[in-house]
Parts: C-alpha cells; sequence; structure tokens
C-alpha cells in the first residue's frame, strides 16, 4: 500500500504542461498568425483605397464649379480660389497624393491619386494609382482594373 501512496503522491505534483503540448500551442498560433496578419494587410490596403477615391470625387466637384466660374479647368488643387480648388494634394488620411493635369486648351483634365511613397498603398499593386478625367472616366494602373477598384 505504500508504494501506491507514493505514486499518487508523485503524480499530484506532476501539474503542468509539458514541453511538447508548449511547442505545439507555438506552432499553432505560428500557423494561424501566418494566415491572420497578409490577411489582415490585404484588407487594409482595399479599405485605404477609398481614401484615393473620395478625395477624387471632391476633386472633380471643386473642379465643375471652378469651370462654371471661369470657363476652364485649373491644375492649382492646393491654391486658394479663385486661382485654385483650395483642396489638399495630400488625401485626408495620408495614402494618396493627388496631382491634375489640364489639356493645352484648359478645357479637360486628369486628376491622378498616386500612392505615398512609405504611406502603405505603395504595396497596392493590384491598383496603383487611381485617376478620374473631366469626363467622369476612372482609371487605375494596377492589373485588377477599374470597375473592381473603383467600386
Amino acid at each position: 500500500m505504500r508504494k501506491q501512496e507514493r505514486y499518487d503522491d508523485m503524480r499530484a505534483h506532476e501539474r503542468g504542461i509539458t514541453l511538447i503540448e508548449l511547442l505545439t500551442v507555438i506552432v499553432v498560433l505560428g500557423i494561424l498568425a501566418a494566415i491572420a496578419v497578409p490577411s489582415y494587410r490585404s484588407y487594409l490596403i482595399r479599405a485605404n483605397r477609398s481614401d484615393a477615391k473620395s478625395a477624387l470625387l471632391q476633386l472633380q466637384a471643386a473642379q465643375e464649379k471652378f469651370y462654371i466660374q471661369n470657363g476652364a479647368y485649373t491644375d492649382k488643387v492646393k491654391d486658394a480660389p479663385p486661382a485654385g480648388l483650395g483642396l489638399p494634394e495630400i488625401t485626408t488620411h495620408g495614402f494618396y497624393k493627388i496631382s491634375v493635369t489640364l489639356a493645352a486648351d484648359k478645357q479637360s483634365y486628369t486628376a491622378t491619386a498616386t500612392p505615398v511613397e512609405n504611406g502603405g498603398q505603395d504595396d497596392d499593386t493590384r491598383c496603383g494609382s487611381f485617376s478620374i478625367t473631366d469626363t467622369g472616366q476612372q482609371k487605375v494602373s494596377g492589373d485588377l482594373g477599374a470597375i473592381e477598384c473603383w467600386k
């Protein structure tokens, strides 16, 4: 009987986890992180595209107002009215830089939102830069296509 009591006492002190169990948990967590982190990064890139789209649509409205008042479009994004549009050159969340290219007669334009270097969106190769023309034509520089990127 004494042997059995000693055995039970030893088992009572053997509580805790083994090295194998700990390594198993670490491996499972590593696998989950390897899946979750890139997926989350992809989600952030897609979500941050709205920064470019909203800024370009705001610029388009400002250009139309400027055109009604002056009979021509302008490429002066940040200059205050009446010389320019009075808009920031960097989007609200700082992911894109806005620029405008005018036709020679100033009767048409293309506005472009280019990812700011080291701003996070420069990793977006699927859509890249966004652009919109005075006729409302939407384009992107990436391989995903304007229809997918602008939705």
